[in-house]
């Protein structure tokens, strides 16, 4: 072969291998562009790095597919960085909203994609379970304290009334010359039932003062053991199958329970606060029994017990996001009062309430796809063993909120 035959076998080659790439390329710009956009990265958001910078590997995307680090370059000017976190804050925020859809309105959808592996799109079940029990107990915990307070008061120039914000205690009670005032100023306002205002504001004990004289002369020796009174030396509580710490310890806390139920009547805030401190973590541990309820009525259903577990997290998440809203629906109703918007919170909070038990009922069919007549009677099994459980976990707090008074 003469050596321009051979130049152009090479040249051949050469371009033959150009068109490949080319159409393979093409065909991977086509890939690329008919992938749902909200399952990638944006392509500004790369570095584009040949290899990976953590161990070499040829990229073919972004992440690295031995070592999974992302293809990115922290490496930039301040502002850049702060847009960028500012874009991934959104995109999360995004990923939530799209995993907020299936879980209020479509029951079971959220599990069953889960199941499925269409995964990325949603937020990741613990995850999503924690920002909610979260979100619900802190708005609960602020709402059922005293930190803030909203009474009324007479503006002593105008003679008006004015919705007072207090950031200490209960509202003090209105005094004689107060109420008085308070009455004609309302009257003046052509605000009806100004008497019974008046009286609701002026019912409310000061705070610190005892609600019950009873509790003052209460002790610790009313308390009875084996039908005879207790004390700590003589007749104590012992249980025999707790280690003799644990029941020095109860005992200990029955000796201080006559002055922590006189603080409670004080400030009953003190042992909600403290209720409210254990039961987010009783509840996740409780989620792993939740679960096996289900693995129990559901023996023969050939499902691993993570599957349950999954299901469980979803339905609380589902759960504790409806009761945040009904939250801010009853705030939303306390604040309007009367008129249209307090009407309509109403029937919102009804609604939801109503949805709770619907929404789970269908989850249960459609992600373990039994029979409406076996689904509805497991759903009833499940819900009469979970209501038992949740009352003696919920008796278990209360109890364990006094004792770490």
């Amino acid at each position: 072969m003469s050596q321009n035959e051979t130049q152009h076998s090479q040249d051949a080659s050469f371009t033959q291998n150009q068109a490949e790439a080319g159409a393979e390329a093409l065909a991977e710009a086509s890939a690329l562009e008919a992938r749902d956009p909200a399952l990638t990265l944006k392509p500004g958001r790369l570095a584009g790095s040949a290899q990976c910078l953590n161990c070499g590997t040829s990229l073919a995307g972004p992440f690295c597919h031995y070592c999974g680090q992302p293809d990115r370059n922290f490496m930039r000017f301040f502002p850049a960085l702060l847009r960028e976190f500012m874009e991934e804050f959104l995109d999360l925020d995004s990923r939530f909203m799209r995993t907020m859809k299936p879980l209020l309105f479509k029951p079971g959808r959220l599990t069953r994609d889960y199941l499925d592996g269409r995964r990325f799109r949603y937020t990741p079940p613990l995850r999503l379970y924690i920002f909610a029990s979260i979100g619900f107990f802190l708005l609960a915990a602020t709402l059922s304290t005293n930190a803030i307070n909203v009474g009324m008061n007479v503006d002593p120039a105008t003679g008006e009334p004015n919705i007072n914000i207090s950031t200490y205690g209960a509202n003090q009670p209105l005094d004689e010359t107060q109420q008085e005032e308070v009455r004609a100023a309302l009257e003046r306002a052509g605000i009806e039932d100004s008497g019974e205002i008046v009286e609701r504001l002026s019912a409310a004990p000061p705070m610190g003062e005892s609600k019950d004289s009873e509790l003052d002369a209460f002790t610790a020796d009313q308390i009875m053991v084996n039908d005879k009174p207790w004390d700590k030396e003589t007749n104590p509580l012992e249980i025999p199958f707790m280690p003799a710490f644990v029941n020095r310890w109860i005992n200990n806390e029955i000796e201080q329970s006559p002055a922590k139920a006189r603080s409670i009547n004080e400030n009953p805030n003190i042992i909600v606060d403290q209720i409210f401190d254990i039961l987010p973590a009783t509840m996740f541990v409780l989620l792993p029994v939740v679960a096996l309820l289900f693995k129990f009525w559901y023996a023969f259903a050939k499902r691993y017990y993570i599957e349950h577990l999954i299901y469980a997290l979803h339905n609380h998440s589902f759960i504790f996001v409806c009761a945040i809203m009904i939250l801010l629906f009853n705030l939303l109703r306390i604040w309007a009062d009367t008129g249209w918007l307090a009407d309509t919170m109403v029937w919102a909070i009804n609604l939801t309430a109503v949805w709770i038990p619907v929404y789970l009922l269908i989850s249960l069919r459609r992600v373990y796809q039994q029979g409406w007549f076996l689904t509805t009677a497991k759903f009833s099994l499940i819900g009469l063993s979970y209501v038992t459980l949740l009352t003696f976990v919920t008796s278990v707090v209360a109890i364990l909120g006094f004792l770490l008074l």
